[in-house]
């Protein structure tokens, strides 16, 4: 039997399906012409809108790619750091000063009292016992036991200087040289492989540089690390160690790594894990403002140690006075830079001695020795720190004034004898 009564039922029971065919086919074209019209549009389009976005929205994806390179540049940093001072922390040595001192000697005080008594008054001892006195740093420069350190650390020709390695052990040290006109000294102990740095190039730094400070702050703290940057370069000061020394430093590297008493002769590294100065003082009643000598100042006192087992002192061989604003006035001079050569206030301080460099080369008493090679001589800048740079034998062009006349001669450094 069929499902339907009548044909009339049947018939409009078969026409619907046809009706719903017909509509999903035209609901099926009239999509694929919107999906291709829109893809016509979006590929007029698409180049504009890049373009727009690149010039709108730059900034998230310069952000994200910032972040992720700064993070990267840190945790770079901080590796190199880390494996520059595992690298180079065996070479840094801590010095202790040991000397002879006076005892002293307390009663005792039988009641015990914290404040001052008869009882517990010291008593000064004609007996002498060995005490330490003071602590630097230094570094090794060669194999056998050079180190370097600085002359303030070791001037006292009194003292016992040891030597503390990373591993604890101790040396006694020799003090080979001391430079008179760079905070420099060389010392040496018995033995040999030790673990020497390797020297840079101070003139290639720049300030903002980052920059390694390993030593002995306060004696106490062997080995100690702080980091920093170059804060300036070419600094002048007068530095004084407390005791009424006082030794002018020229051409010295400003950091703001922090830079300590016991520090002093430590290395001063650039990221390659070279060295490129030597800690030597720190500004008083500041913070972070610490500095260090160039290590190419360093360099040829290194050589000629090495070499020749001691430091050979270029001179000239004149008396003279640095000139100023006030002794130009005063002395009524056309110049107020340069070294005045004069005679001291004996009959045996000659100007010029004779005989020396200076005597042969024509310069006498009253000239002004205005430049050495082409650097101007002053309160800077004086006679003793361009004798530093050079070595015995060498050759110096010195501009002069003479006789109210500017010239230029040539004189041959040679030893000065002591």
């Amino acid at each position: 039997m069929e499902p339907f009564s009548s044909s009339e039922e049947r018939e409009q029971k078969t026409e619907a399906p046809v009706v719903h065919k017909r509509h999903g086919r035209v609901a099926a074209f009239t999509f694929m012409l919107l999906t291709l019209f829109s893809g016509f549009i979006g590929g007029l389009f698409a180049p504009r809108a890049e373009q727009y976005l690149s010039v709108y929205f730059p900034v998230l994806e310069q952000e994200k790619g910032a972040e992720k390179q700064s993070a990267t540049m840190v945790f770079t940093e901080e590796n190199v750091v880390a494996d520059l001072v595992a690298k180079n922390s065996p070479g840094v040595v801590s010095i202790v000063i040991s000397k002879d001192v006076p005892k002293v000697r307390s009663n005792g005080n039988p009641f015990g009292f914290p404040f001052f008594s008869p009882f517990n008054a010291p008593e000064r001892s004609t007996e002498t016992e060995k005490q330490r006195v003071g602590s630097g740093s230094g570094f090794f420069v060669s194999n056998d036991g050079l180190i370097v350190t600085n002359k303030h650390v070791v001037v006292d020709e009194q003292a016992e200087y040891t030597v503390i390695l990373a591993d604890g052990s101790e040396h006694v040290a020799a003090v080979l040289a001391r430079d008179p006109s760079n905070d420099i000294a060389v010392i040496k102990i018995d033995g040999a492989d030790f673990p020497s740095l390797s020297l840079g190039d101070s003139d290639t730094i720049r300030v903002g540089e980052t920059i390694i400070a390993i030593g002995n702050p306060l004696g106490e703290f062997e080995n100690s690390v702080s980091r920093g940057i170059v804060s300036g370069l070419k600094r002048n000061l007068q530095a004084g160690n407390g005791r009424g020394d006082s030794e002018q430093l020229s051409d010295i590297i400003q950091v703001d790594a922090a830079i300590n008493p016991g520090n002093s002769g430590g290395p001063l590294f650039s990221l390659d894990g070279k060295v490129v100065g030597v800690n030597v003082a720190m500004a008083q009643d500041a913070t972070s403002i610490g500095f260090a000598l160039p290590v190419n100042q360093v360099k040829r006192i290194v050589e000629q140690v090495r070499t020749t087992g001691k430091i050979s002192f270029p001179y000239m061989g004149v008396r003279s006075m640095t000139l100023n604003d006030a002794l130009k006035k005063k002395t009524n001079l056309p110049f107020n830079y340069g070294a005045l050569v004069v005679r001291g206030d004996t009959v045996t301080d000659f100007a010029v001695v004779p005989g020396s460099p200076a005597d042969k080369a024509g310069i006498v008493e009253n000239d002004i020795i205005l430049e050495i090679n082409g650097e101007k001589v002053d309160e800077k800048h004086g006679l003793i720190f361009y004798m530093g740079k050079h070595n015995v034998g060498e050759e110096v062009t010195v501009k002069l004034w003479h006789k109210g006349e500017t010239k230029e001669v040539k004189v041959k450094l040679e030893e000065r004898q002591s």
